[in-house]
């Protein structure tokens, strides 16, 4: 039984479903949100926006509730809907994601593909935001052709890619 937003979809007697090309809002390829007036620029709004990302088999949507309502928005997104916006250095290293969820740092989940960084979870990768990228930046380093994860006096080899292997989505 799938949960949206705290409501259970069988409690619900109205879903309105907005497809991606009637989404009046996007995603670019930095983790910006943007509508027809240019990127959203209060802080609340898009941590509102972020929180409510969720992915089911038609894709990635934002949902709202109200009521026995609720509203799903699968809205456009150039390469992923996911991003790396922060990075905690501790025992273990933990990535933040722009949904707010926390996970540890697995070396092996990073790769790089073109100039860009990211995360592969299950079924997803995050792109690693450029706040996300400087703090990281910090404890990477290019040696013999390879760059390298250091944490402590372990180092990491971070693997290349030559597809990212998921479906890109157009942006308006």
């Amino acid at each position: 039984m799938a949960v949206l937003w705290g409501m259970e979809k069988s409690v619900c007697r109205n879903e309105i479903i907005i497809p991606q090309d009637k989404a009046v809002f996007w995603m670019d390829d930095t983790g910006r949100w943007h509508n027809r007036h240019g990127p959203f620029e209060h802080p609340k709004i898009i941590r509102y926006f972020n929180r409510s990302i969720q992915k089911d088999e038609d894709g990635y949507f934002v949902a709202q509730g109200s009521g026995d309502v609720i509203e799903k928005v699968y809205f456009p997104f150039v390469v992923t809907a996911l991003f790396v916006v922060d990075l905690a250095v501790g025992d273990p290293f933990k990535v933040k994601l722009n949904t707010q969820q926390e996970l540890d740092l697995d070396s092996e989940r990073l790769f790089l593909f073109k100039e860009d960084l990211y995360y592969r979870m299950e079924n997803d990768i995050a792109k690693f935001n450029p706040h996300a990228l400087l703090k990281i930046s910090n404890y990477i380093d290019f040696k013999g052709k390879r760059y390298r994860l250091k944490i402590g006096s372990e180092q990491h080899i971070i693997k290349e890619a030559n597809t990212l292997e998921l479906h890109q989505q157009q942006v308006k």
